[in-house]
């Protein structure tokens, strides 16, 4: 591979001798532009506007071109003089995760080589500790006339450097979500789900560019005088009414396309559909007879209609009062039962209170009746020494 700079990479206070070659190819088929009516060649001639002549390319400068419109001239010795370390040095400035590295960022690839035998000791050292870190490195370089981001990690046994974007230019993604509020269901996230898991995983080596295939077909059957293969034309889409039916069809073409084999265990459920009823059209009267049959066959429906609705309302007429009977009498049964059991509590507290008087009144009546007996002994007494009196007397 040809090598498109050279320079070194700044590793702290160690220097890589390194080349910079292009890590990637365009295989795409380029055309030339063509006078359509001699096939004469259509070329692009640099011609200057004040002489209106053609001029060579050693006698073309660059310039920047004002606000104005007028050109500020800048040599190559000015460029020469600019103030950038990266010139012809690949400078790390970090170390970070490679996670933290948004892929929109990421641009061109390129391989770096070490350059002659004293770098390839410092660059087995820069790519192992990449390796075993797990890491990448960021660093600032020179490239084509302006200072240029690049990361730096391992591919197998070389180092690769990819060009990023600066963060300012990675535009923010403003106005491309959908404005109004989507609602998902679970059904078609399981759909969605398994056809992710029947298409499976895919060797990228597998993947080949069919339009250019196709493309150099028809060079090869042009340039043979020969007529070109016709294309199969590109199928219609059809509108996807239903999302859910179009997730399941896709699923059973993915599944039939991989010879009814999945990857995954994803089931497909078939979701019922709600079909309407259809609208009964009215049939065309014909005749005074067909009017007064329909007539007839409405009024029987309708008096039918009337008896059905009459039984339907006696019939819950008659369901209403057997549930309010039975309601009042297992209320009635509850009030019952609650009035029995408050008279036994009180019945059995009358007791109890009866029982602890009972003691009470005995003894009272056996002290009135020593009461009494004491008194009348003492009555006894006074009339046996009354008449003792009268007697000495």
């Amino acid at each position: 591979m040809r090598s498109i700079w050279n320079g070194a990479i700044s590793f702290g206070l160690v220097s890589i001798p390194v080349k910079l070659m292009n890590a990637t190819e365009s295989h795409a088929v380029s055309f030339r532009q063509i006078h359509t009516e001699d096939g004469g060649r259509i070329r692009y001639r640099k011609v200057c506007e004040l002489e209106d002549r053609e001029v060579s390319q050693a006698e073309i400068g660059k310039a920047y071109e004002d606000a104005d419109g007028s050109m500020i001239p800048i040599t190559d010795e000015d460029l020469s003089h600019l103030p950038i370390p990266t010139a012809r040095t690949i400078e790390i400035v970090a170390f970070v995760p490679r996670e933290r590295i948004d892929p929109l960022q990421m641009g061109t690839a390129y391989y770096l080589a070490a350059s002659g035998a004293p770098a390839a000791k410092p660059y087995t050292l820069l790519r192992e500790a990449l390796g075993r870190s797990d890491r990448v490195a960021i660093a600032k370089f020179a490239l084509r006339g302006r200072e240029r981001l690049g990361m730096l990690r391992v591919s197998g046994d070389a180092i690769v450097m990819h060009g990023l974007l600066w963060p300012d230019e990675v535009r923010t993604p403003e106005g491309v979500a959908p404005d109004a509020g989507v609602t998902v269901r679970e059904q078609e996230l399981d759909l969605a789900d398994a056809l992710m898991d029947t298409l499976g995983e895919i060797d990228l080596d597998d993947l080949h560019d069919e339009y250019r295939e196709a493309l150099e077909e028809v060079i090869a059957a042009k340039a043979a005088g020969e007529a070109p293969p016709e294309a199969p034309g590109p199928a219609e889409p059809g509108k996807v009414l239903d999302l859910m039916a179009a997730l399941e069809s896709s699923v059973r073409a993915a599944r039939e396309s991989r010879g009814g084999e999945g990857t995954g265990t994803a089931e497909v459920r078939t979701l019922e559909r709600r079909e309407r009823p259809a609208r009964r059209t009215p049939k065309e009267t014909g005749g005074k007879k067909s009017t007064s049959t329909a007539a007839g066959k409405t009024a029987a429906g309708k008096t039918q209609a009337r008896k059905s609705t009459s039984a339907a309302r006696k019939s819950t007429a008659e369901t209403d009062e057997k549930t309010t009977a039975k309601s009042a009498k297992t209320a009635h049964a509850a009030h019952t039962a609650k009035t029995a059991k408050s008279a036994k509590t009180t019945k059995t507290a009358k007791t109890a209170k009866t029982a602890q008087k009972t003691p009470d009144r005995s003894t009272a009546r056996k002290t009135a009746a020593k009461a009494t007996a004491g008194s009348t002994a003492g009555k006894g007494a006074a009339k046996k020494t009354a008449s003792s009196r009268r007697r000495g007397a």
